[in-house]
């Protein structure tokens, strides 16, 4: 814990008045002492939860169950947190179609999940006298992974690779999902005995 985060428990809160509540509700503004005291009563802490109020709000509780509840709350925040990877992916100018395939759709599962992709074009000896290769390769990357990412940084020569990086698409993953299937699309009065 930072020395700004330490929260301030019985004689450490030094402020001329406070609010006081307990479990079941509010006990109504006194001075610290008077806070303390009533705590005491119960075998319980004052300790601080709103500084910056005025006056500051203190609670009666048990200090050591008010840490245990803080450790258990900053644990849930951690866990709901998603952290932005950045994925690679690297093509060659003469990747076959199928490679390419393959490597689109593990973008799309990338970019699904939340993750920033770099698409990356390596260059091989002399393949690098062919960048237009490189650059209809991420363009057609793009172009199939135009419906749920959008382009954050065009293709651009770095040394021997070419790379484009994509971010996903706030409503991208929306679209897709309402897009019917072609199958969905064909009119059931087709079907005849």
């Amino acid at each position: 814990m930072k020395a700004s985060d330490r929260v301030r428990v019985n004689e450490e809160i030094r402020v001329a008045q406070v609010r006081v509540i307990d479990d079941a509700g509010q006990l109504g503004v006194m001075s610290p002492a008077e806070g303390i005291k009533l705590a005491r009563q119960r075998g319980l802490d004052l300790i601080e939860i709103v500084p910056n109020a005025t006056p500051p709000v203190c609670k009666i509780m048990d200090f050591g169950k008010f840490k245990y509840e803080q450790t258990k709350k900053d644990k849930l925040q951690r866990k709901h947190q998603h952290v932005t990877q950045l994925k690679e992916l690297r093509f060659h100018p003469n990747t076959d179609d199928h490679d390419f395939e393959f490597k689109t759709r593990h973008a799309r599962r990338f970019l699904e999940e939340g993750h920033k992709l770099k698409a990356t074009v390596v260059f091989k000896g002399r393949e690098i006298t062919y960048k237009e290769h490189g650059e209809e390769l991420l363009r057609r990357l793009a172009e199939k992974l135009a419906d749920l990412a959008k382009v954050d940084q065009v293709a651009k020569l770095e040394g021997r690779s070419m790379a484009m990086i994509f971010a996903p698409d706030k409503g991208g993953k929306k679209k897709a999902e309402s897009t019917p299937k072609p199958d969905e699309t064909k009119p059931k009065s087709e079907k005849t005995p």
